[in-house]
């Protein structure tokens, strides 16, 4: 059993064996490799010996008492070696501290898996402004996932909790490849199961990271969020296998007599070939219909009106090109496509993605919805409320069946 104790200006880690041990183990430890690791997660050499005074001193053989951190300014620094850290670690003084501060359930140590997302030191309370504050620490330690959650997705939850406060968090782009190599570390009872419980993995993922998204829209180029939700947009949709950008086609009717270069921002490819096109909006909110009602309807927003229309343009000119479209998409994008794949302009439709409804009236949800239903045979008009629902339900469909199969 471990214990810690504030003792003037040092922070002291006090061990005492169970009933069926003593001491020995660990002094032998120490005079053989020079180190010992204490619930996989404090390092001590014998440097770190601490010998202390009353109320704490007891019998040699029942105790021993290292140096856990020292006292600098209103901070105690937690030397790096000791917790296995990039940098050192301050903490509070006027914190609480015990166990549960630096190690979680099955001796996860807390403090290594926030260092693994960060680069820079942790600060933990006080006035420093780079701190994470008390407050949301704690909250961290009580939302802490158990190694069971760890197993399936850590990474991504603890760096939700931290991002406010650090800058160098690994990239969102490598956390789906963390659950990956998680993959084969799967239980299940049999390889449905596995792909069953993966799939899980995959749209848990997805869920968290385009709320994340959601919640910092602002700070995002048109650009880069359109990279960031397309690569979210290819799990959820997974019939597509390719996304074109700048796609040039041939408009021969704004102009009698000469074509006329249109360009597509994205087109998607599915694995048969056959094309669409998508229209990716950042999430502005009051985009997609008006607040104060006309002949008691409320009617499109500009942004929706011209999304609606761009996509229709752009399908009308793709389809009227035909086989001649065909080939000319395939001559300019075939090093982005698999070999010997056919491109198909075969009634292509529209995905627009834009918007939010969340703070909807049911009366602008049922003009919505009817306004929807008008263009469903060429454009699917989705929010990004409407695609979190949708990813939930999945989620919610899927942990069914991942029960419903532990089970039998």
């Amino acid at each position: 059993m471990i214990r810690i104790f504030k003792e003037q200006a040092r922070l002291l880690l006090t061990y005492q064996p169970d009933r069926f041990n003593d001491t020995r183990w660990l002094d032998e430890k120490l005079r053989q490799d020079g180190s010992v690791t204490l619930r996989r997660t404090f390092t001590f050499t014998n440097a770190g010996l601490a010998s202390i005074g009353k109320p704490f001193q007891i019998d040699d053989d029942s105790e021993r008492v290292f140096v856990l951190g020292v006292s600098e300014g209103d901070y105690y620094k937690v030397n790096k070696d000791v917790l296995g850290l990039k940098y050192d670690l301050r903490l509070d003084r006027a914190m609480k501290l015990e166990p549960r501060t630096f190690v979680a359930n099955r001796d996860i140590s807390i403090f290594r898996k926030i260092d693994e997302l960060i680069d820079e030191p942790i600060t933990v309370g006080g006035a420093d402004e780079s701190a994470i504050p008390l407050a949301d620490f704690d909250q961290l330690l009580k939302t802490f996932p158990t190694s069971t959650e760890l197993t399936h997705y850590a990474r991504s939850r603890i760096a939700r909790v931290l991002k406010d406060y650090f800058g160098t968090l690994s990239d969102a782009e490598r956390h789906l490849n963390k659950y990956l190599e998680k993959k084969s570390r799967l239980v299940t009872s049999s390889p449905g199961g596995l792909i069953e419980t993966f799939e899980l993995q995959k749209f848990e993922y997805i869920h968290a990271e385009l709320k994340e998204m959601l919640r910092e829209a602002e700070e995002y180029q048109e650009k880069d969020w359109q990279r960031k939700i397309l690569d979210l947009l290819l799990f959820i949709f997974p019939k597509y296998i390719a996304v074109l950008e700048n796609v040039q086609i041939k408009d021969f009717y704004s102009k009698p007599g000469r074509a006329t270069n249109r360009y597509i921002d994205l087109m998607l490819v599915d694995a048969n070939g056959s094309v669409d096109i998508i229209e990716v909006k950042k999430p502005f909110s009051n985009a997609l219909l008006s607040r104060h009602k006309y002949r008691d309807n409320h009617t499109p927003r500009t942004e929706l009106a011209g999304a609606v229309m761009q996509a229709e343009k752009y399908l009308f000119h793709l389809s009227k090109w035909g086989c001649t479209g065909e080939q000319e998409i395939y001559k300019k994008h075939k090093s982005e496509l698999p070999v010997d794949i056919q491109m198909k302009i075969t009634n292509p439709k529209a995905l627009i993605l834009l918007g939010r409804d969340e703070d909807f009236t049911d009366e602008q949800r049922f003009d919505f919805e009817i306004i929807r239903r008008k263009y469903a045979n060429m454009v699917d008009i989705m929010t990004y409320d409407d695609l979190l629902r949708r990813v939930q339900n999945i989620i919610a469909m899927m942990k069914q069946r991942v029960s419903g199969g532990s089970s039998q």
